[in-house]
């Protein structure tokens, strides 16, 4: 869909991963719910982050966030966010990606219409004098929602390696590609213990990962 042009350019990806629990000992939320988020995120945007600002508390268990919010900042002006928590009484696990032409909604939690695409935009005016002229418009068009093979993620997971393994392929979900993810998360705790200051995520040299 995003490939296609569908949505225009994408201007900003807002994520949602939200649950009571589970607690982990060892890392904080970000390290736990975050992942997933942030490896959709790089292969929409296409692109690696420059910078991560990241803000959270620890309510529960001393030095160990429960609650955090991340930004990551790309290069061409885009930006995407990710509220993660252990600490909210619903499973929320939500994305959306507004494009300059249509809007998306991802929910993992929904049973059969997990993606919806508005048809919906604001437009500035391309000429105007003066403050009297400037007008938005704003577009309101359908919503719809398109037809999902209802497939098991794991699966699905499992035979793309296998097939990759066969085929010499190499996977969409790559080493490479595991530890761009891993460099975003170190960033952010940086960011973390700094009070939310914003921390340039270093460019690692390819090391041949598959």
């Amino acid at each position: 869909i995003v490939n296609s042009g569908e949505l225009g350019d994408i201007q900003y990806i807002s994520s949602r991963r939200l649950n009571l629990g589970l607690f982990q000992k060892d890392i904080n939320v970000a390290w736990d719910l975050a992942p997933h988020d942030i490896s959709i995120i790089l292969y929409i945007m296409d692109e690696e982050p420059v910078s991560v600002n990241c803000q959270g508390k620890a309510h529960i268990a001393p030095d160990i966030e429960d609650v955090t919010n991340m930004t990551l900042s790309f290069p061409n002006g885009g930006f995407a966010t990710i509220h993660s928590s252990w600490l909210d009484p619903n499973k929320i696990r939500e994305m959306t990606f507004v494009g300059t032409k249509k809007m998306l909604v991802y929910n993992d939690v929904e049973p059969m219409e997990k993606i919806k695409i508005y048809d919906k935009r604001v437009k500035t005016p391309p000429h105007y004098n003066t403050f009297a002229e400037f007008h938005y418009s704003y577009h309101y068009g359908d919503i719809y929602s398109p037809y999902l093979k209802q497939l098991e993620p794991l699966q699905v997971e499992c035979q793309h390696f296998l097939d990759c393994i066969r085929s010499g392929a190499k996977p969409d979900s790559s080493g490479i590609e595991g530890m761009k993810v891993v460099q975003i998360l170190e960033a952010a705790t940086v960011s973390l213990k700094n009070g939310g200051g914003k921390v340039k995520i270093a460019q690692q040299v390819n090391v041949g990962l598959s």
